[in-house]
């Protein structure tokens, strides 16, 4: 703890609010709030915390607070400052678990359409679904029971879902609104749980027709019946009421915490929700700000009721969404949160494994890394690597890693512009140079440790430049590879020499992964420069061709091989006017004819 935080925290208020880590480059890396601020942040920097939570204290060199005059309004400045800011240890629910919602639109005809994208319109959504088919389903059924129409814009003449019953052909005949509002309204019923009675009216009428002797639509009813209970009543049961209410539950275990969402819809559990992440603070405080990110996603919509753990201050929850909150003592609900929560405890003990190995490739490498080196864990890393042919088309490379994964946003390429040929170290010294000059120039993150694909002359090109030239202490290295091109040896500090690090361990590893991803991304990077080149050369000195009629014709024909097979006629569809097309027909006709000529002397 430093001297900055230590009189910060002796004159912290004692009042509800939000309060932001940051590390030393300033960037906020936790976002937290707190009924009392003086107590919450102090908890920090004081007591024993799990290897996770001192890894973020480790990071703090300073912190902000913001007060409120509420618990909900520090809640809510929370979120707002948590989706502002993107901090890389709070929770943010950016994964992809969309569900498909039935939709009825709100158009003058309106549609029954399959949507993942939740929208704040007039139409009338229903679900979520637990996945594409039993949406298509359940639309099915309704459309051979509500003739909607069906196509985007309207036809000038009826299509074949008029002759089977399924449309009342808007395109040619005038649909009174209310008969479109009994339509919708009869949907919204079945999707609501009055399913039922349209199976008992069915029924009625099936009996009837084969009274009557109309055995054929008595079959159409029967059909119907049967579609009816197998999209709709196969599930389980689990309330005897037809509520829609989202469940939750959570576990927390050795610095992790899981929450299981439940969606029950009609009575009916049809799908769950699993979300998994660190945990550095109270887990009731936690799962409110998770609350609030779950129903800040647009593809979850509100239900009716939520139910609740116990510990939950349901009173703000009710204030943040506007919504029927209830936390159960007793009874069948009651059994459904226990049953969420007993869900998550399970997905946390079967995933344990797999996110401590995890753990131990990424940001465990990291701390490995930093021992065997003597420094403290890079948890951001730069790596760069140069590529060239002979000289020829020069260019280089740098890959960002963070907390040991890629970090791609963050990746750059250079093309050489003073060095000299064949010059490795000027290179160097070059991208070094113009890298860290834009970092200090926009005020960007300087990585904990820079990674040069090379040895000893390499790291001492990019040291010149960082310690000499910009003044920055961050710590450089070498990678020397084996005469099979594989990873070998990590060389630090001055002189460079051999860090004792085993092949074996997770720290060689992540550093295998980083001197591989720098030569790839250089080494495509290259061969873009030399694919252009190479067309670039084949069609200079051509009158009429320039470099829009260039990458015009590698565009069409994609490859510069088609293009000088291609005749003037195909040249011409690519583009280009006639008598241009027949001089580039007619220059690659020479050249060849001048190339056969050759081979015959020879």
């Amino acid at each position: 703890m430093n001297e900055r935080i230590q009189q910060k925290l002796a004159i912290l208020p004692d009042q509800p609010g939000c309060y932001l880590m940051k590390d030393r480059q300033g960037t906020i890396i936790y976002v937290g709030k707190a009924k009392v601020l003086k107590n919450r942040v102090r908890s920090y920097f004081t007591g024993s915390h799990d290897a996770k939570t001192q890894r973020l204290v480790s990071e703090i060199e300073n912190f902000e607070y913001i007060v409120t005059s509420s618990n909900i309004e520090a809640l809510i400045l929370e979120l707002n400052l948590i989706k502002k800011h993107d901090p890389k240890y709070n929770i943010m629910l950016k994964d992809d678990k969309t569900y498909p919602y039935i939709k009825i639109t709100a158009e003058r005809h309106p549609r029954l359409i399959i949507t993942r994208n939740v929208k704040k319109d007039k139409g009338k959504y229903f679900g979520p679904y637990p996945n594409a088919y039993a949406a298509a389903e359940t639309k099915k059924l309704l459309d051979r029971l509500y003739p909607l129409r069906k196509c985007q814009t309207l036809p000038d003449r009826v299509c074949l879902y008029y002759h089977l019953g399924q449309c009342l052909a808007p395109c040619i005949n005038e649909v009174p609104a209310e008969t479109y509002r009994e339509l919708t309204d009869g949907i919204a019923r079945f999707l609501s749980g009055g399913y039922k009675d349209v199976k008992r009216d069915l029924t009625e009428k099936m009996n009837r027709a084969a009274e009557e002797l109309e055995f054929e639509r008595a079959k159409e009813y029967r059909d119907q019946i049967s579609h009816i209970e197998t999209v709709m009543e196969k599930q389980k049961i689990t309330t005897n009421d037809m509520t829609d209410r989202d469940v939750f539950g959570y576990a927390v275990d050795k610095g992790w915490m899981c929450v299981q969402v439940f969606f029950i819809r009609q009575g009916k559990l049809i799908e769950r929700d699993v979300s998994l992440f660190p945990l550095y603070r109270d887990p009731d405080e936690e799962f409110l700000t998770y609350i609030g990110q779950f129903y800040g996603k647009s593809e979850h919509l509100l239900p009716k009721e939520l139910l609740l753990p116990e510990g939950t201050d349901a009173e703000i929850v009710q204030e943040l969404l506007s919504a029927k909150v209830s936390v159960p003592q007793r009874g069948k609900k009651k059994d459904l949160v226990r049953l969420a929560a007993k869900n998550a405890r399970i997905a946390l003990s079967e995933k344990f494994q797999l996110i401590e190995r995890q753990e131990q490739r990424t940001v465990g490498a990291c701390e490995e890394l930093g021992e065997a080196m003597g420094i403290a864990a890079p948890l951001r890393i730069e790596a760069f690597d140069n590529s060239h042919t002979y000289g020829a088309e020069a260019v280089s490379a740098m890959v960002s890693f963070i907390d040991g994964r890629p970090d791609k946003k963050n990746y750059r390429k250079y093309k050489t512009r003073t060095a000299a040929r064949h010059d490795d170290y000027g290179a160097m010294r070059e991208v070094v140079r113009r890298r860290y000059v834009r970092v200090l120039k926009d005020g960007l993150p300087l990585p904990d440790l820079i990674l040069i694909d090379g040895g000893k002359g390499q790291i001492s090109a990019a040291r010149e430049v960082v310690e000499d030239e910009l003044g920055l202490d961050i710590p450089i290295a070498g990678l020397a590879k084996d005469d099979k091109h594989q990873t070998a040896l990590l060389l630090y500090g001055d002189p460079p020499e051999v860090v004792p690090l085993k092949r074996t361990s997770e720290g060689f590893y992540l550093l295998q992964r980083i001197q591989d991803e720098v030569h790839r991304f250089a080494i495509t990077f290259h061969r873009q420069r030399r694919g252009a080149k190479s067309l670039t050369s084949s069609l200079d000195g051509i009158p009429g061709v320039g470099p829009k009629r260039k990458s015009q014709l590698l565009k069409h024909f994609g490859s510069v091989k088609k293009i000088r097979e291609a005749t003037a006629e195909q040249l011409k569809e690519a583009g280009l006017p006639q008598a241009v097309a027949e001089t580039v027909a007619g220059y690659f006709k020479e050249a060849e004819a001048a190339k056969e000529g050759s081979e015959e002397k020879g």
